[in-house]
């Protein structure tokens, strides 16, 4: 760039210098010269040769503007170098990485976390069933299972079981069971029943007649019509006249225990 601005500067100087010889020379010198010279070499005087000036003129204007357009075109050239080395030193783009996405799988619901629902499932009379019964509601069973029977719910029994129950609340009616009644709440053995295992529930009113351990942490009565055989654990102990009981007696969830009275005399 530097280079074609000296270019110009000279070419302007010259050419005012020429202009500036060219009006300093007279007439008489012009011919003095004329005739020194010879004739092959022979200068055309075109100093006073109006076209010819003008010609001369046009010629120098457009080399300025050629110089002008040559260096527009030398500064425009280092615009593309820089362009073209500029992505040499761009830094590396980063890869986009997919972030984990999964969707969380449900847990199953284990046995115990079952959420307690209204509905009632219901074991007719005449049906009979081979396998365990679970339940989230509750359940009313007419008919016969050979399995273990639970439910998040009440169980009311009026048919014949064979196996093991758990259930929130337990009431039964003229049943048979052969198994263990685990209960979180309370239970009713009614008149009629025989249950031929061991109670363990929180309240216990028993009206019937069961062969089995009876531990509860709260209240047991003992209905008049009642049979019981076996040993009884409960907080307080109340029995009718006309029941009929063989076993073992122990408050021992009172608060005013024997043993807690008496202590080791």
């Amino acid at each position: 760039m530097g280079f074609f601005k000296d270019l110009k500067q000279d070419l302007s100087q010259a050419v005012n210098e020429l202009t500036e010889d060219a009006a300093k020379i007279t007439p008489d010198e012009s011919e003095s010269v004329q005739e020194t010279i010879p004739d092959d070499d022979v200068m055309v005087d075109t100093l006073n040769e109006e076209p010819e000036d003008a010609a001369e003129d046009i010629d120098v204007s457009k080399m300025l503007e050629n110089v002008d357009t040559n260096e527009e075109a030398v500064t425009e050239e280092p615009e593309a170098e820089e362009s073209e080395t500029a992505g040499l030193f761009k830094e590396p783009e980063k890869k986009k990485t997919k972030k984990n996405t999964k969707e969380p799988v449900a847990e199953p619901v284990k046995e115990d976390e079952q959420e307690e629902t209204d509905e009632t499932t219901i074991i007719s009379r005449g049906l009979k069933i081979k396998g365990d019964i679970e339940s989230s509601g509750s359940i009313e069973l007419l008919g016969s299972v050979e399995g273990n029977v639970s439910c998040s719910g009440k169980l009311i029994a009026s048919g014949n079981i064979t196996g093991n129950t758990n259930s929130k609340e337990f009431y039964s009616d003229d049943a048979k069971i052969t198994g263990d009644i685990n209960c979180e709440g309370p239970v009713k053995i009614g008149n009629g029943s025989v249950i031929i295992g061991n109670l363990y529930a929180h309240s216990a009113v028993i009206a019937g007649a069961i062969k089995g351990d009876i531990d509860v942490h709260g209240p047991v009565i003992i209905d008049a019509t009642a049979i019981v055989m076996g040993d009884i654990k409960s907080e307080s102990f109340q029995i009718n006249r006309g029941a009929v009981l063989e076993g073992y007696i122990s408050q021992c969830y009172s608060d005013n225990s024997p043993k807690k009275f008496f202590g080791d005399k």
